[in-house]
């Protein structure tokens, strides 16, 4: 349903990312691993569109630029971008509006009920506290319910409850066929939650597994995530991959 391939992007001489390939699958949440600064942000900006790149992004067997594609697609940030001269409800409607969606109202207030802003409807964007406003973040990629859902960090900011119930949604939209992409750092945020992991260093990637291949070869992720990125040179086979991992 997407498919990335040989995304590269390039910062005057730096090279954010080289040549990134993978694809998702329908009903199957892929996690984007990596330290700070392994392109993670890049690969998310860019296959949602907002930045160049050479190499190509098909989403639905469209150009990841086209209007079709952007029907199908859906992006919760790292960092809430809010109005602040609109209200959490008014935040809702006017997205509402703009995907012209139709019978949402129980749809937004499930979502209210489920990250706690049912007491909130009426507050500004920026009288919001920050875990706050990232509830209100999620509910915004959320309430269009697309076909593939891409998530930067997610859970950073949130409460305990908050994550118990952002990962039940992904687990119900994964049932309901939704292709789902979480770029994050914290192994321990998508223990259990993953079908295939994806892992970065340095703009390249590194692994490509799946949840069931990892286990065959009796492997955890956080096992996996440590020895390609505290890698040592000898490590390194000649292509620059890890000795063992997944291409």
């Amino acid at each position: 349903m997407l498919v990335v391939k040989d995304l590269t992007k390039k910062y005057g001489k730096t090279v954010a990312c080289d040549h990134v390939s993978f694809m998702l699958e329908p009903g199957t949440i892929t996690v984007l691993l990596g330290p700070n600064g392994a392109g993670k942000s890049t690969v998310m900006k860019s296959v949602i569109g907002f930045l160049k790149y050479e190499g190509s992004v098909s989403v639905g067997g469209y150009n990841n630029k086209t209007v079709e594609a952007k029907r199908l697609l859906g992006y919760i940030p790292e960092l809430p971008s809010l109005y602040p001269n609109l209200t959490v409800s008014e935040h809702m409607e006017f997205l509402a509006r703009a995907y012209k969606l139709t019978d949402y109202k129980p749809r937004i207030d499930e979502l209210f009920d489920r990250f706690e802003l049912t007491d909130k409807k009426k507050k500004y964007g920026d009288e919001l506290s920050k875990g706050m406003q990232q509830k209100l973040n999620i509910c915004l990629g959320l309430l269009p319910q697309p076909k593939i859902l891409l998530l930067d960090e997610p859970m950073i900011g949130l409460d305990p409850h908050a994550i118990k119930e952002l990962k039940s949604l992904l687990l119900r939209l994964r049932e309901e066929g939704c292709a789902i992409l979480v770029s994050t750092h914290m192994i321990d945020s998508v223990e259990n939650l993953w079908d295939r992991a994806v892992i970065m260093q340095k703009g390249v990637v590194r692994a490509n597994v799946t949840h069931e291949e990892l286990e065959a070869r009796g492997e955890t992720l956080e096992q996996m995530f440590f020895e390609i990125t505290e890698e040592t040179p000898e490590m390194l086979s000649p292509d620059g991959n890890v000795t063992g991992a997944d291409e």
